[in-house]
């Protein structure tokens, strides 16, 4: 148990610095991207986002079915033959998927350059290039999904972080030396992010090929056969459904709005969206650490160290999600003054960041009962959940998008968001785990961020005037110390820690 504890903090540990990492080059270097390519080639970077985002469309389940078989293989649920047969089934179908996939994007790509994308001053043939780099770029960076649900699984998580750093610095700042060298130009920057998508898959490949169990000497056949996926197929398609409901929410107002705004526009709102994203950034190395662990936990059948680490993690998310809530509402526009130097730029996307922040506050905690789905292996209640979002939230989104723009779609986030999680959890708790949910709620949610309020609301009344950049950034930062400590007083969880390493 001591060794699972210890593996479950490195991981974290190793998530979390890398996740950091990534977080503060990506901020660091959009700026530079903005200032060196333009606004209107920095929105075909945004645009390239949204594409990879799509692209999970087509998952279908598998990334997370392989995760989720994985930690099972580990904690000796299935057989190293059935597992093996299991990767090879999944192996074929992301690459007849993905090989289908890029090409079609690739054949389309006159039409999204001539009949979707807004551009004003880019030549055609810079763009229709950049889409083209895009179809074999996301192709091949989707398809690795399957080698990091393989090591997500197995809780390599120290040696997967590492490898995102390496291939964060490569894309974000290597691209730089690339640009010096043959020039500033969208061409340049999305080979160069091409080069880095074939390196990271080929890393990834080798890297979870060397985990799969050895079969030599058994004198059996791995063979090719539907029959390995059998029994995950309802789970599969529950993931691949929701999945596909999730990349629908999140990415219908940018792929609308992509539609909509001219290309600078839509590389401003894109930058809010990043920035608020942070809270999502912030939260997500947990999830990432929790959904093995807690799948590892039910397979062992230890069902009450499985609900006091939903618990415990629950705490730290409210803990940092609502910190990170708090300081971007507080200091929205300071921080984008701090971080682009731009001061009409900040004026016009902070109101916009202020919504999307707490909407992603919202998501964060809402997202639970679903990982407590996923460790079980039955998703029917999120299943539901997203059918109820799909036919709700896509048609409001669609017209409020349409008429009121970035200001629109941010109310909407944040309105769904809220209902979800003040409604759908109650009743998705009560039927996983009855008497959970209003102490859930009130023990670690609620008495934690209800201080982060506090703190909030006080410093909107105290005026301080800030003259520059660097001041504007200390303020956002003391802002988040005092709520991140605020909140960590009122975490049972957090005080724990702190006694125990006191």
């Amino acid at each position: 148990m001591s060794k699972g504890i210890s593996i479950l903090k490195a991981n974290l540990i190793a998530n979390y610095a890398s996740q950091l990492y990534v977080t503060l080059v990506g901020f660091a270097f959009v700026p530079l991207y903005v200032k060196y390519l333009g606004a209107e080639a920095y929105g075909l970077v945004g645009f390239f986002a949204t594409l990879q985002a799509l692209f999970n469309l087509l998952d279908l389940g598998l990334s997370a079915t392989i995760a989720r078989e994985t930690a099972r293989y580990h904690g000796g649920a299935i057989t190293d033959l059935d597992y093996r047969r299991l990767f090879r089934v999944l192996s074929l179908i992301f690459f007849t998927i993905a090989l289908f996939a890029g090409v079609l994007l690739f054949m389309f790509s006159d039409v999204i350059t001539d009949h979707w994308l807004n551009v004003e001053s880019l030549s055609r043939e810079d763009v229709l290039l950049a889409v083209k780099v895009m179809a074999v770029s996301v192709s091949l960076r989707w398809m690795s999904g399957l080698y990091r649900g393989v090591l997500t699984g197995a809780e390599k998580l120290v040696w997967l972080s590492g490898f995102n750093a390496l291939i964060t610095s490569l894309r974000f700042i290597g691209v730089f030396g690339s640009m010096w060298l043959w020039g500033y130009s969208p061409e340049i920057f999305f080979i160069h992010q091409l080069i880095v998508a074939i390196f990271e898959f080929a890393g990834l490949l080798i890297a979870s090929r060397a985990l799969l169990p050895s079969l030599v000497g058994t004198k059996v056949s791995i063979g090719f056969s539907f029959y390995a996926l059998r029994n995950r197929v309802n789970f599969a398609l529950s993931i691949a459904f929701t999945s596909a409901v999730w990349t629908l929410v999140t990415q219908a107002d940018k792929l609308i709005l992509s539609g909509i705004l001219p290309l600078s526009d839509y590389g401003y709102f894109t930058l809010a969206v990043l920035v608020a994203g942070g809270i999502l950034v912030i939260t997500g190395p947990i999830s990432g650490v929790l959904l093995p662990r807690m799948s590892r936990l039910h397979a062992e059948n230890r069902n009450e160290e499985l609900i006091n680490l939903y618990r415990r993690a629950t705490q730290w998310v409210s803990l940092i999600a609502v910190s990170g809530v708090v300081t971007l509402f507080v200091c929205a526009e300071s921080l984008l003054i701090a971080w682009s130097g731009n001061v009409e730029l900040s004026a016009n996307a902070a109101p916009i960041l202020k919504l999307y922040a707490i909407g992603n506050g919202f998501l964060a905690i809402a997202a639970f009962p679903y990982y407590l789905q996923y460790a079980r292996g039955n998703l029917h209640y999120h299943l539901v959940g997203n059918i109820v979002m799909l036919f709700v939230l896509i048609p409001i989104m669609v017209f409020v998008a349409t008429y009121y723009g970035a200001i629109g779609a941010g109310w909407v986030w944040l309105g769904v968001n809220g209902l979800y999680l003040l409604t759908w959890l109650a009743y998705v708790h009560q039927k996983l785990e009855p008497g959970l949910h209003w102490k859930w709620l009130r023990q670690d949610v609620v008495a934690i961020s209800l201080p982060a309020v506090g703190v909030g609301i006080f410093a909107t009344f105290i005026h301080i005037p800030l003259t520059n950049r660097f001041e504007m950034l200390l303020y956002t930062a003391a802002i988040g110390a005092m709520t991140m400590a605020a909140t960590a007083l009122f975490s049972q969880s957090v005080r724990n820690k702190i006694l125990n390493h006191g």
